[in-house]
């Protein structure tokens, strides 16, 4: 059985050696793979919203264009297709990049296809446009993931999850402001045109790179069972695994608490009478510099402290930005008590997507890694959206802001505490997928001893 890395077993690096994977070509590859998965989602969110407006469009029709994001949550049903079918002719050049070339050109054709869509003439075909854009862009991000998990060695999973999260937010950035530069001169077609090109990052770094070495192919043959093994295989694998029922409770309930919380911050807010120019310097402005550091300290602390204990840290950290706004809450109208809630909650969340996403992309399996991941991420985040959205608001006017996000601290618990056990019992090595193990030509070159 091959060896786990990054998994806590004990080893300590120094800080070069924590800061040295940043600066690998595989971590770097990570970084223009999430320049280009963060552009569609831009242009479907504030860039959209925007366009809509100034168009004329009403508030209540302009809402409804968040659906086209539920396509993202639905990925994993047609993830398996990039992992079991073969694409003719380009097929050569190997199964990712293939794939990832074919469904970059269909991003930047969804993207031009919003473009020539009239929002004031044809509202219909617009929501239609922007719904080809989400599918797009959700099958942009299975080839992107499992490109980033295959490519990136055990011991890169930490940083070259930073390095996305640092390419994500800089392509979706980006992205948003270009489209109103060139809105602004050009008009909305030209500006959706020229974000096209953010599709290309992705696509000529899998050309430079080459098909990963970690990749492990299995490919579909003809025939009807042969076809349902390519869809059921990554569900059986999984759930083959000592303890894998366990691993997938975590991955629905280690993040409850945080989703209940986060979406609701804003309200608290405006109820605590924080002007607009105050929520733009503190939640926008100190939160993003907070995540930052945050990213890159989950990088450092993921190749040094290993993979169990990072991920612990990140659950309780999550759990305590709760209880910073059960604070915020008591205190009221408070500057420094913002910045502090906001900046906290920022640092731990960039901290915890480095390293949670990196445990979950060692979850995966070579052979089915899109799949596999696409169902992981949905998983992650489906239970608590569904709570939020049915039950966030009435918590609040029930029991008030303080007890509610009180509240959402506890619920924090029961994923620290699963994690931990799992931790104690051997669980979290037991059920590693083949992505987190060791093999020939994946370790650093000079191990630290």
């Amino acid at each position: 059985m091959a060896e786990s890395i990054g998994t806590g077993g004990g080893e300590r690096r120094g800080t070069w050696e924590s800061i040295k994977p940043y600066l690998e070509k595989e971590s770097l590859a990570a970084f223009f793979l999430g320049v280009s998965s963060g552009f569609p989602f831009a242009l479907l969110a504030a860039t959209l919203t925007t366009r809509l407006a100034q168009d004329g469009i009403e508030k209540s029709t302009i809402t409804a264009f968040t659906l086209a994001f539920l396509v993202y949550n639905l990925k994993f049903l047609w993830a398996w297709v990039v992992d079991g079918v073969r694409l003719p002719v380009i097929g050569r050049l190997g199964q990712r990049v293939s794939w990832m070339i074919v469904i970059g050109l269909f991003v930047m054709a969804a993207t031009v296809n919003l473009a020539l869509a009239d929002p004031s003439a044809d509202i219909v075909w617009t929501a239609t446009s922007a719904v080809l854009l989400g599918v797009a862009g959700a099958s942009f991000d299975i080839v992107i993931d499992a490109y980033r998990i295959e490519t990136l060695k055990p011991y890169q999973l930490g940083t070259g999850s930073g390095m996305s999260q640092y390419g994500w937010r800089i392509g979706a950035a980006s992205a948003g402001a270009l489209a109103l530069v060139v809105a602004a001169r050009m008009g909305w077609e030209a500006a959706y045109i020229a974000c096209a090109i953010f599709a290309l990052p992705a696509m000529l770094t899998a050309l430079i790179m080459g098909e990963p070495v970690r990749r492990k192919v299995v490919i579909a043959r003809r025939g009807a069972a042969e076809m349902w093994q390519s869809i059921s295989g990554p569900f059986v694998e999984f759930f083959r695994r000592n303890g894998a029922w366990l691993v997938l409770l975590f991955i629905l309930v280690h993040k409850i608490g945080d989703t209940l919380a986060n979406l609701t911050f804003r309200l608290l807010f405006d109820d605590l009478g924080y002007s607009n120019d105050e929520i733009a310097i503190y939640d926008i402005g100190v939160g993003f510099w907070a995540l930052i550091v945050g990213v890159f300290v989950g990088g450092i602390l993921y190749a040094r402290l290993g993979l169990k204990r990072s991920v612990l840290i990140a659950l309780i950290l999550m759990a305590v930005s709760n209880f910073s706004f059960a604070a915020l809450a008591a205190v009221g109208h408070s500057n420094i008590g913002m910045a502090g809630a906001i900046g906290f909650e920022n640092f731990a969340s960039g901290y915890g997507g480095v390293v949670v996403v990196a445990y979950f992309s060692a979850l995966c399996d070579l052979r089915f890694t899109a799949a596999q991941y696409a169902l992981i991420s949905a998983g992650a985040s489906i239970v608590g959206r569904l709570l939020t959205g049915t039950t966030a608001g009435s918590l609040i006017e029930a029991f008030g802001y303080v007890n509610f996000y009180l509240l959402t601290t506890l619920l924090a618990l029961p994923g620290i505490l699963l994690f931990w056990w799992m931790m104690r019992t051997g669980l979290v090595d037991a059920a590693m997928g083949t992505a987190g193990e060791v093999g020939e030509g994946d370790a650093r070159d000079d191990p630290p001893v």
